[in-house]
């Protein structure tokens, strides 16, 4: 029987310059800063809407460690969970008045835009399909161009983040406070997304298996290891050693 860990609590990352590191997730991404450790130059990160201690880990080591060489061994990238379609588009745009986008792509169930911090460290930004859209995506990931305004006409202000914090009580995606625990947008009994999109399938799924699914898709971290190509115009194959489809000018 394996360890059964319920979900990725959070990341640590090794950055050339901890206040630099820190001023950009605290203003690209709007953690706040949790709690700092000058002893080991580090710093612990929170996302505002995590339940979280911490979401992510900062320790410095100095400009003279050598840079992270991207293709090799270990972490490819760190995939963090937006709560609309709609938080997607905007957060491309603030990626790319940061100088942080490197590119975007369409996985079927998730829809992604990528970037890096100044150190290099290559993060996703993903938000994901109701659990009853995803159809044939079910055991399927492609690789595709990503059509942000069409799956915004398709999608826009559906939430599939599941339960979002604020303060020491669950709270709805419209901002208002719940008594019970649930989230507005977060799934009935029968299945079904409220406020989703006509066209959507409810399904038949029970209670229990509808609170799974939405602590499986809780605000938190994903850590993603797959085939990149990137940035690039129409055709682009640049970075096809790591198996990148030809021609889609897409990340993975």
């Amino acid at each position: 029987m394996g360890i059964g860990p319920v979900r990725l609590n959070h990341a640590v990352l090794f950055v050339a310059d901890l206040a630099r590191a820190e001023r950009f997730y605290t203003e690209v991404f709007g953690m706040e800063v949790a709690a700092r450790e000058p002893r080991a130059d580090a710093a612990f990160l929170r996302l505002p809407r995590s339940g979280n201690h911490h979401d992510l880990g900062l320790f410095g080591v100095g400009g003279s460690a050598p840079p992270k060489r991207r293709g090799g061994i270990g972490l490819y990238h760190l995939a963090w969970q937006l709560d609309t379609i709609d938080e997607l588009a905007a957060a491309r745009d603030t990626l790319t008045a940061a100088g942080a986008y490197t590119g975007e792509s369409s996985h079927g169930a998730t829809k992604s835009v990528y970037g890096a911090d100044p150190d290099g460290n290559e993060f996703e930004l993903m938000w994901m399909l109701p659990r009853e859209a995803w159809g044939a995506y079910e055991h399927t990931a492609p690789i595709d161009r990503l059509d942000l305004e069409a799956e915004r006409n398709t999608w826009s202000g559906v939430p599939t983040a599941g339960r979002l914090v604020s303060g020491s009580r669950p709270v709805a995606v419209d901002g208002s406070r719940s008594e019970s625990g649930a989230v507005d947008g977060s799934r009935s009994k029968s299945g079904a997304v409220a406020g989703s999109k006509p066209g959507a399938v409810a399904g038949s799924r029970s209670e229990s298996e509808s609170e799974s699914d939405s602590r499986a898709v809780a605000v938190a971290v994903a850590v993603a290891v797959a085939v990149a190509v990137p940035v690039g115009g129409a055709g682009a194959v640049a970075g096809a050693e790591f198996g990148a489809v030809a021609g889609a000018g897409v990340r993975s």
